[in-house]
């Protein structure tokens, strides 16, 4: 039986699997949500291969058409998975059809891809438009576009415009048909840095619309198939480069491992070109006859992109956190999406107000980049769920920077934040005393106040279930030694609202002093106006502050035991 155990174990772990990445939605509302998400997938299939425009970044539409077929498998299984939907208003047929190129997720699939095959090259994933060059008899004759992979638009007199396709050819191309893409030209391109800076765009926009030959003279192309043409690899590549394409041998490598392909693919991602990319595609020398190529058919070429510096991540929800002030910040939750070398999984957006502007609810999807220091941000929401079911914020008269002094269940977060500003090396300066660290002290000990742990002795902290007896002492040694901290450094652990240059030349040393303090006398010191020193007096004279006050008294802290 211990196999029925087992399989109703394994159950159970895909059930739990697929419930997280399948939303909780009714059957309407998974309709609704689908409907509008393919509307909007179609509506951009439309600009890409109708105009050339690309109206979201790869990233974009890459990450929601995957986010689809997800939706899909959970809701409606049994159908296909949707595959983009090409659109064209070209009507000259061509004479081979595009079959595009699948693009695969990670070295992995790589590896299953190359298994077994041989003679393989690597180009680069020339980031331009799509089109097919048709010479006969040592003539080009026709320049289409690749539209929907059996028919595009006719542009063959912008061709005779291009000083970089040639206009005869003899010898074993004069009789040819060429796939490739026309692309910007650039200098010294490193994608890494610069990313792809809409190039697609503005060489379709180049060959669609009206343009000076000056500008179609900044166009290029890459030749990256020859249908019929030799099976020997490297002479076809000898031949196109004799013919006027000198730019496929040039960037043609031969590979016959994953290592060497990895390898490829970082240096062309890391180093300057003369073009934008955003892969590389990976093939087989030996390709089936012409005859037999079909839209979205092509087994003997693959896509490897290259890691996106942005990442699509669906928000699963929204937290607000606060600070020792009282600032609310939001924080999003997110279906774990790894950026370069790190996991992302929350992301602060900032205040209550930013939050709203930016309009996120549970089910949204955001686009994520890493900023300086690897910290993430979220740069845009690029699709939002149709029921907007909003978390309420915390009521800002119920947080406020004199709040969370004392301990409530309502602001667990800013007392803890207190704690952690109180223990900073520029404050008290506890050493390895961290925010989990006081969390952990909070819930062993049930701090009554922001200074409690100063009337915790050496025994209650030895008998902290999971403390260890070196951990303990060290605490109890890093509290003691606050006691010895100067007046001013204790009021900036109240959160004293006087700026730092301002105190550090306070003449008062006793706490006293600042009580009898009266607002006039505070706007003595300099850049004290009357809203701060209305606040000054308000501060020192709040009951909770004065109750902190004659604490520290007890405990015998400098400044305030005279009073």
């Amino acid at each position: 039986m211990w196999w029925i155990t087992k399989l109703l174990g394994l159950l159970v772990l895909l059930s739990a699997m697929a419930s997280a990445t399948c939303p909780a939605w009714s059957p309407v509302q998974a309709q609704q949500e689908m409907t509008k998400l393919n509307e909007k997938l179609t509506e951009w299939d439309r600009a890409y291969y109708q105009k050339g425009i690309s109206a979201v970044s790869d990233a974009t539409y890459d990450g929601l058409r995957s986010q689809f077929n997800e939706w899909q498998e959970c809701f409606n299984p049994a159908e296909t998975p949707h595959e983009p939907q090409l659109f064209t208003e070209g009507k000259a047929l061509h004479p081979i059809a595009h079959t595009g190129v699948k693009k695969v997720p990670d070295s992995a699939a790589v590896a299953q891809w190359i298994k077994g095959k041989s003679d393989l090259w690597v180009q680069p994933k020339v980031d331009g438009v799509a089109v097919t060059l048709v010479y006969q008899q040592g003539r080009l004759v026709k320049l289409l576009s690749r539209g929907d992979g059996e028919k595009g638009q006719d542009w063959t007199a912008k061709a005779k415009m291009m000083d970089a396709i040639p206009k005869t050819l003899s010898g074993p191309l004069a009789n040819s048909i060429l796939q490739g893409e026309v692309f910007w030209k650039r200098e010294s391109h490193v994608q890494k840095k610069m990313g792809s800076i809409n190039a697609r765009g503005k060489a379709a926009g180049a060959m669609m619309h009206k343009s000076e030959p000056e500008v179609l003279k900044e166009l290029e192309i890459f030749v990256w198939a020859w249908p019929d043409g030799p099976s020997d690899m490297q002479l076809k590549l000898d031949s196109l480069e004799q013919a006027g394409f000198p730019l496929t041998k040039a960037w043609s490598k031969p590979v016959k491992s994953l290592s060497d392909i990895a390898q490829q693919r970082e240096s062309w991602f890391t180093q300057p070109l003369p073009f934008v990319t955003d892969g590389i595609v990976i093939r087989q020398s030996q390709e089936p006859a012409g005859k037999y190529w079909l839209p979205g058919k092509a087994t003997w070429v693959i896509a490897w992109k290259f890691p996106p510096v942005q990442q699509l991540a669906e928000v699963k929800d929204i937290q607000f956190s606060m600070g020792r002030t009282g600032k609310i910040a939001v924080v999003l939750n997110l279906n774990p999406l790894q950026i370069d070398d790190k996991q992302v999984k929350r992301v602060n957006i900032g205040s209550v107000k930013r939050w709203q502007e930016m309009d996120i609810a549970p089910g949204d999807h955001v686009m994520v980049s890493l900023a300086g220091q690897g910290i993430p941000r979220v740069d845009e929401v690029v699709w939002r769920v149709s029921e907007r079911k909003k978390p309420a914020p915390p009521s800002k008269e119920m947080i406020t920077p004199l709040s969370c002094l004392y301990f409530e269940s309502i602001c667990r977060e800013q007392f803890i934040a207190r704690l952690a500003w109180i223990s900073s090396p520029a404050i008290l300066n506890i050493n390895g005393v961290s925010v989990s660290s006081w969390q952990y002290l909070q819930q062993k000990l049930g701090l009554e106040h922001i200074f409690s742990w100063m009337a915790v002795t050496q025994e209650q902290l030895s008998q902290i279930s999971g403390m260890s007896p070196v951990r303990s002492a060290h605490l109890w040694q890093q509290f003691s030694k606050t006691r010895q901290q100067p007046f001013k450094q204790w009021l900036m652990a109240f959160g004293f609202p006087l700026p730092r240059a301002v105190l550090t030349t306070l003449p008062d040393s006793q706490w006293l002093h600042l009580v009898a303090r009266d607002e006039l006398s505070w706007q003595k010191l300099p850049g004290i106006g009357p809203g701060r020193a209305k606040k000054l007096v308000e501060f020192v004279n709040h009951p909770q502050i004065a109750a902190l006050a004659a604490f520290l008294a007890q405990q015998g802290i400098q400044g305030f035991s005279n009073q």
